[in-house]
Formats: C-alpha cells, sequence, structure tokens
C-alpha cells in the first residue's frame, strides 16, 4: 500500500548481522570497559592481575567464552594494538634482578647498628649519651634508605615511604620498647626505677640491646625474603592457567619465605646474644622482627591500612602494660595492674612484647594469605627494580 513505508530488508538483514557478530563478540564491550589498562599492559598477565583486581573471577571468564581470566586477558591483550602492529603475545617480564646497590644498603643498617653498640660498650657519661643519639639518627636514616630501593621499596607508581599516618610512630615506639621497654616493665615490678636509663645492661633500668641489633642486622635477610616471594610469584604467574591456581601455589610460597626469614632472624639473635652476653629474647624479637616483615610486604604491595592498624594495636598493648603498672601504686587501683603483674609473674617481662607482636603479626599473617596470594598483588609493572 502506498501509505505505508516499503519493507527495508537489507536494513534488516544488516541490523540482525550486527546483533549476531555482537552476540559472538562478548569480548569487545569488556574491551572497551577496560582499554587504558589493556593499553599500558606490559603484557597479558599484567592485565589477568587487573581484571582480578576490578573482580573478574574465572567464573566470569566463562561467561566471555573463556576457561580462566588467564586466557581471557591474551585475547584482551592481542587485540589492542601497539606501534602499529597487533603483537598476540610476549614474553613473560623477566623477574626483578639482584642490584648491588639495594643490597649494600640493606646491609648498612645492621653494620651501623654493631657499631653503635660497640661505641656504647666503651664509652661512658657524656660520651656514651652521644654516641646513643649519633648511633640512633645513623641507623634510621640507613633504614629510610634501604626502603627506598630494592625489594622492600614500595612498587611503582607509589612513594617508597608512603605509609599510612601513624605508622612509622608505631614503628618506631615498638623498636623503643624492645630496647627499653622489659627493664622498665621488670624496674616498675620491683618499685623503680629509680633512675633513667644509663645505657647498661646491667643497670637500674636495664636495655636490651641484643634483638634490637638483630633487627637491625635482619633488615638484609628481610630484602632478600621479599625479592625471592616476588621472583617466585612472578614464575607462579606466569606459569598458573587460573587464579585459583595461581593462589594455591602462592600459599606455600609466602609461608616459605616468612619462615626463612623466621629462621635467619634467630640465628641473628643467638649470635647478637652470644657476642653481647645479653638474653636473647627470642619470643619478643621474634614476634616483633614477623610484625615488621608482614607489615612491610602489604605495604609494597599497596596494603598500607592493616599494617597501620596491627602496628598501632601493638603499640597500644605495650603502652598500656606499664602505665597499669604505675596506675596501680594508687591508692585503691590496684586492680588495675592484676591482669599485667599475673602475666609478668607467669612468664616474664618479655611476655608483654611477646603477646603484642605476636597476636599483630599472626592477624597480619591472616590477611597476608588472602592479599599476597592474588594475582593483582604481583602484577608487573615494567619498572625496573
Amino acid at each position: 500500500m502506498s501509505g505505508q513505508p516499503e519493507a527495508d530488508p537489507e536494513g534488516g538483514s544488516r541490523r540482525r548481522t550486527a546483533s549476531r557478530r555482537g552476540a559472538v563478540d562478548p569480548v569487545k564491550a569488556l574491551l572497551h570497559r577496560h582499554r587504558e589498562l589493556c593499553e599500558r599492559a606490559v603484557d597479558p598477565l599484567e592485565i589477568a592481575a587487573g581484571l582480578e583486581a576490578h573482580g573478574v573471577t574465572d567464573r566470569t571468564a566463562a561467561r566471555f567464552r573463556h576457561r580462566d581470566v588467564f586466557s581471557l586477558a591474551e585475547e584482551l591483550y592481542a587485540r589492542v594494538p601497539r606501534d602499529g602492529e597487533p603483537r598476540p603475545q610476549t614474553e613473560p617480564v623477566p623477574g626483578p634482578r639482584v642490584r648491588a646497590d639495594w643490597v649494600l644498603l640493606t646491609l648498612l643498617p645492621g653494620l651501623l647498628g654493631t657499631a653503635t653498640v660497640t661505641g656504647l660498650r666503651v664509652t661512658h657519661g657524656q660520651a656514651r649519651l652521644l654516641v646513643a643519639l649519633g648511633g640512633l639518627t645513623a641507623v634510621a636514616l640507613a633504614v629510610r634508605a634501604a626502603l627506598r630501593r630494592g625489594p622492600l621499596a614500595g612498587r611503582s607508581g607509589t612513594a617508597p615511604w608512603a605509609t599510612e599516618p601513624g605508622t612509622r610512630a608505631w614503628t618506631l615506639w615498638l623498636l623503643g620498647y624492645a630496647l627499653l621497654g622489659d627493664g622498665l616493665v621488670g624496674a616498675i615490678v620491683t618499685a623503680g626505677p629509680d633512675a633513667l636509663p644509663s645505657g647498661a645492661p646491667d643497670g637500674p633500668w636495664p636495655v636490651t640491646t641484643a634483638p634490637v641489633l638483630a633487627l637491625t642486622l635482619a633488615c638484609a635477610p628481610a630484602a632478600w625474603c621479599a625479592h625471592l616471594l616476588r621472583v617466585g610469584a612472578r614464575r607462579r604467574l606466569a606459569g598458573s592457567r587460573g587464579l585459583e591456581d595461581f593462589s594455591a601455589a602462592a600459599r606455600p610460597l609466602l609461608l616459605g619465605t616468612f619462615a626463612l626469614f623466621l629462621g635467619a632472624l634467630t640465628a641473628l639473635l643467638a649470635l647478637c646474644a652470644a657476642a653481647l652476653h645479653e638474653n636473647a629474647g627470642y619470643p619478643g624479637g621474634l614476634t616483633l622482627g614477623a610484625l615488621l616483615l608482614l607489615a612491610r610486604l602489604l605495604t609494597v604491595h599497596r596494603h598500607r591500612h592493616a599494617p597501620a592498624l596491627a602496628l598501632g594495636a601493638a603499640a597500644a598493648v605495650e603502652l598500656a602494660a606499664p602505665a597499669l603498672l604505675l596506675a596501680g601504686r594508687l591508692p585503691g587501683c590496684a586492680f588495675l595492674a592484676s591482669p599485667v603483674q599475673a602475666l609478668v609473674d607467669s612468664w616474664g617481662a618479655a611476655a608483654v612484647p611477646a603477646l603484642a607482636c605476636g597476636t599483630a603479626a599472626l592477624t597480619l599473617l591472616v590477611h597476608a594469605l588472602r592479599t599476597l596470594t592474588q594475582a593483582s598483588a604481583h602484577a608487573p609493572t615494567g619498572a625496573p627494580e
């Protein structure tokens, strides 16, 4: 009829063809949604890790007609032209290399710590105070430099010293308590302290230097363990065919490197205790070392909130212990000191930092087993270490 528009079979056919093309090409919409990620990726593994960070799982990949996220990432990578030519795949990004600069920097805190402890042992009075101040400043700067290079540094695109507010303060408090805390608690229990710490292990307020010296020396094994974790994770990422497959392989790797660090720290504690003729302080030293390593590993992989909370909680417990003991001296307030007094009477003053740092470290370990075993935590960035 003349009053009705003529049918356009060719147009309808084009619409049906386009509809079918959209139906058989579900990856196209995903490519547009994550185009920036796909364009800047250095290889398909980075796309896979980025997709995981955006909530794409192997089950989600099945809706795009791929067996897993890694297979989907390979197609996304192949579809993005680079340098005018599409490249289906590239070789995996090589693992981070061992470089002389970060190796030497991780040795520096231990060397300066050893020099400081030696100076404290051979000086007295005003000279000892100057050696202590100068040595602590030098060690702090050396640790800061060690955290700016190598496997203990922040990931590409983040400030190497970036932390949650207060994290550095909590860390300094925990280290200060390792040096002075046990002596303070012991002195309070015996109705002291009667004088300020003199820097001597046999003074009225004893100073425990062996665990702190061992922790400065442990910067080197901590860096090596972080390096092994990063290299091992990259290799497992390259060899995995699914996110769950990578997580299953990454868990023993994380636990193995963590155990390796604890073994190295145990040896350093024994060595320092023998050289300084002090108590090794294994419970407090090992739990504090574990806490600091896990906090740094999480910070390096952009998980800063949990380390800040764990370090703050441990510091708060250590601050509360001597405060409650002192408050218990007030008339009618003896009940405030009862929990800490019972703990110290049963296990000694070292039980306070062991309990505080051990609980915090265990919490971070559980958190790390959930976050650092994800592919997105180890995505290649293409930046040299």
